[in-house]
């Protein structure tokens, strides 16, 4: 019997989803020893079982379920001398069930690298979500976001800009579903708001924290 993703084309056409990890050699403590494909509607969920040497000596055999949504990257534009931030506002559903009071998130904007380079992906995003036309940008740092079981790795910049740098209306794509709001903030407020739970959004807390210790506004 044909499965999607297996070996036929799944509806964004791939196939060997369950290939993925088998190969992996860099680490003689673990042998990996199946992979199964859960779920590819969109993004990718596997199951994968593997032997791994404790730190004790013993082998064990476990199970870990990955969600494989691909890399992304993240932006924070700053204005050096108005003190300010471009940042996005728009609904997450997984955070409105999760306790968020209506699911409208401020964050950084970002978006999945869909097989380009970090830097750019993350310009693309920038003049489709924020409507602004960067020049030089900064990369940050690249960071394991949810380690237990998203693979995903996102690359963070920043980059500086002018009024005269907005371009656009910005707001997405709507062809893509997105609808997203280009939110300007001066920094200390932005502060503020991390402090008091008005951005809890993990990119852009880290970002602003950034932007504040060893970046632009750092003291």
């Amino acid at each position: 019997m044909s499965v999607p993703g297996i070996d036929v084309p799944d509806s964004r056409g791939r196939t060997g989803l369950d290939q993925v990890g088998r190969d992996l050699t860099g680490n003689p403590d673990v042998v990996v020893r199946d992979v199964e494909l859960l779920a590819s509607g969109w993004h990718v969920l596997r199951r994968t079982t593997l032997d791994r040497r404790r730190s004790d000596g013993e082998w064990v055999t476990e199970q870990r379920e990955t969600y494989d949504r691909g890399n992304g990257a993240t932006l924070l534009p700053y204005d050096p001398e108005r003190r300010t931030v471009l940042l996005t506002r728009q609904f997450r559903y997984p955070v409105y069930v999760n306790g968020h009071p209506d699911g409208l998130l401020l964050e950084a904007a970002a978006g999945l690298l869909d097989d380009d380079a970090p830097e750019v992906a993350i310009r693309r995003e920038a003049e489709e979500e924020l409507g602004v036309t960067l020049g030089e940008v900064q990369h940050v740092y690249d960071v394991f976001m949810s380690p237990g079981s998203v693979t995903e790795r996102l690359h963070f910049y920043a980059a500086p800009y002018r009024p005269a740098d907005r371009t656009g209306a910005g707001g997405g794509l709507a062809e893509e579903g997105e609808d997203i709001e280009v939110v300007e903030l001066p920094f200390d407020e932005a502060l503020d708001m991390v402090d008091d739970g008005r951005i809890a959004d993990a990119k852009t807390v880290m970002l602003l924290h950034w932007a504040a210790l060893r970046g632009p506004f750092r003291s």
